[in-house]
């Protein structure tokens, strides 16, 4: 059962990503591309710190990730290219292997374990 779970979320084409608004405090949920690198996902920014979702997460990282209906929480923070050269390169292979793109702001989405969700 656990293999054909983690199948369909390898294969899966999108997560949701619940993000709260620095200026609302609104949940705002962003359906958007993925990949899985060892223990955490990645997303892209087309747009950089520019995209409304990235700047969410700056001003707060705790966030909600859905994907194939399995819910998560976690951290997100922004991979620096220039400071993280091998994971960069690791999570901008995947994504052009799974999506044949690889341009944008790398942001890694850390879910939490259960005792750490246990705290929220």
């Amino acid at each position: 059962m656990f293999t054909i779970i983690w199948r369909k979320m390898i294969e899966s084409q999108f997560l949701y990503l619940m993000t709260t608004g620095w200026k609302t405090s609104n949940k705002h949920k962003t359906e958007i591309w993925y990949v899985k690198c060892k223990k955490n996902y990645y997303v892209m920014s087309e747009l950089g710190e520019g995209a409304h979702w990235v700047q969410n997460i700056i001003h707060n990282p705790i966030i909600s990730f859905i994907i194939c209906g399995l819910n998560f929480d976690g951290t997100a923070r922004i991979v620096s290219a220039m400071k993280e050269v091998r994971l960069a390169a690791e999570v901008s292979e995947l994504m052009k292997v799974k999506y044949n793109w690889d341009q944008g702001l790398i942001v890694e989405l850390k879910p939490l374990d259960v005792q750490e969700q246990a705290k929220l």
